[in-house]
């Protein structure tokens, strides 16, 4: 299948490589020349687990292209993936104005049948608007059919993910585009779910908005917790062990980021108060995500008392593991909190570093994070890097002035700890 994926953003580039790995041929486009130069050379210019030698890959292949002409792109495939950014305006709606340019360009280049897929998170109801577009400024006659396909991924594991998806959403209102679709991710092997347009744009939303709810849930238990003397980890447990809800998303800390679940569970509000709803539901799953930066920096404060003029390393700035992503970042956000309370803040992250000295060259960064501890009067733990827990803490612990440490997403064994002498805060643990 010839296949154009306009957008090659985290969700735009992963899924054109992926699709180019299975055999597919891809066109990636991209209205920025100084990205297209950088992945025509190979340059990957995001962080993603496997995803630059499958770049590479695919294009020594002759599968993989990258290039920022929509037409001759839209010329050359049968299907036109959508994947822009939607960001959140400022009174919570998505930006769909990205989607919008998009589809008048598509339009605009179409000379024949072609597939539209919405790969954006998009609200309901944007797959009509977009078939509307495109009606108006594609030339009379053309035929064409917008079909919905959400994307699930996870940054930090994108590529399992693609590669082995749970399930394929595809939403149509016409039967006609489906056996492309199905074309396309025949070589997943997984299953798919064809449901109308509007219920895959929601599908989206409400599946991205109840892991957040899980994230805010157990935080409010870790609250419980931390009260009862009792240890949130194997309340988790204890509650994940039922199929019924699973242990996923069930980890207390510092609260969830990203690019997705903060835009999307505003968007979500947004769309239900326009349908007429009100998802209070919703609004006090964003209240305890909001509040938990804010319940950590009090834990610091019952320790430390006063954070003005003291040494603190922060180990992490991604919003999560396996990313650089620092967009909506609560490490990054913690940071920044921390420094405007006086606090002298040296931080290390494995990858996301680049970008903060980009967009907060008021963070100091250290090289490893043995430099962030030298003298040190705390360190906190902020992003679930799996390679801190294998940190030599011993050290750790002779480089810094005092042996604390706040663990922001209790990724650490609090009695190894104490073992080797620090005094170790956690969340919702005794």
């Amino acid at each position: 299948m010839r296949i154009a994926i306009i957008g090659s953003g985290y969700v735009g580039l992963v899924t054109g490589t992926c699709f180019a790995e299975v055999g597919h041929h891809v066109i990636c486009v991209d209205n920025d020349p100084n990205k297209i130069k950088r992945l025509q050379a190979g340059d990957i210019p995001i962080y993603e687990p496997d995803l630059e030698e499958l770049v590479r890959k695919n294009v020594q292949l002759d599968r993989l292209h990258f290039t920022g002409d929509t037409r001759a792109a839209v010329d050359q495939t049968e299907v036109i993936f959508i994947a822009v950014p939607t960001p959140a305006r400022d009174d919570g709606w998505a930006d769909l104005s990205y989607v919008e340019k998009v589809a008048r360009e598509i339009a605009e280049a179409l000379t024949g049948y072609r597939v539209i897929v919405d790969k954006s998170t998009v609200p309901v109801k944007t797959g009509e608007k977009v078939a509307e577009t495109i009606r108006r400024y594609a030339q009379p006659g053309i035929e064409f059919d917008v079909v919905s396909n959400p994307e699930f991924l996870r940054e930090g594991s994108a590529i399992a993910d693609l590669m082995k998806p749970d399930r394929i959403v595809v939403g149509a209102n016409s039967p006609r585009p489906l056996e492309k679709m199905r074309e396309i991710y025949a070589p997943f092997n997984a299953p798919f779910m064809v449901t109308d347009l509007n219920s895959a744009e929601l599908i989206k939303h409400a599946a991205n908005s109840f892991l957040a709810l899980k994230i805010s849930y157990i935080n409010a238990v870790a609250a419980i917790c931390e009260a009862a003397g009792a240890d949130v980890m194997k309340v988790a447990d204890g509650m994940g062990a039922d199929h019924r809800i699973g242990r996923a998303f069930l980890n207390a800390g510092l609260g969830y980021g990203g690019s997705c679940f903060p835009k999307d569970i505003k968007a979500f509000i947004k769309i239900a108060d326009e349908l007429g709803y009100s998802f209070d539901l919703l609004k006090e799953v964003e209240r305890i995500n909001e509040d938990q930066p804010r319940r950590f920096l009090k834990k610091m404060h019952d320790i430390l008392w006063v954070l003005r003029d003291k040494k603190i390393a922060q180990l992490g700035l991604a919003f999560k593991g396996n990313t650089d992503d620092i967009r909506s970042s609560l490490a990054v956000d913690l940071a920044l909190r921390m420094i405007k309370e006086g606090a002298y803040i040296l931080a290390y992250d494995p990858e996301a570093m680049d970008k903060v000295r980009d967009a907060h060259p008021e963070i100091q960064l250290a090289p490893d994070p043995y430099t962030a501890a030298d003298g040190a009067e705390a360190l906190v733990i902020a992003t679930e890097w799996k390679q801190f827990k294998s940190l030599d803490w011993g050290r750790l612990k002779s480089l810094m002035r005092s042996p604390i440490v706040f663990d922001g997403r209790n990724l650490l064994n609090p009695e190894e700890m104490r073992s080797l002498g620090f005094e170790y805060h956690s969340i919702g643990r005794p």
